[in-house]
């Protein structure tokens, strides 16, 4: 999967739009337990995502590859 569009929404979900169409939504919250996603918890921190195309990474250095959001998410769209 490649991520075509990506947007940030409250309670650490992400909308992610992939290159064939599908919508849908990936939950980062499970994460945050983790060291490398701690910064995330500041919701602003969180919006600063950035949308690299098989991955989507924030300034703090914590990513996720799309393999893994595809894995997870909750498809709501095609």
């Amino acid at each position: 999967m490649r991520i075509a569009e990506l947007s940030p929404q409250p309670n650490w979900v992400l909308s992610i739009v992939a290159d064939d169409g599908r919508v849908g939504t990936f939950d980062v919250s499970p994460y945050l337990q983790y060291e490398a996603f701690e910064d995330l918890r500041d919701p602003a921190e969180f919006a600063k995502v950035s949308n690299g195309g098989y991955f989507v990474e924030w300034n703090c250095g914590a990513d996720l590859s799309a393999d893994t959001i595809e894995a997870h998410w909750r498809v709501t769209g095609a």
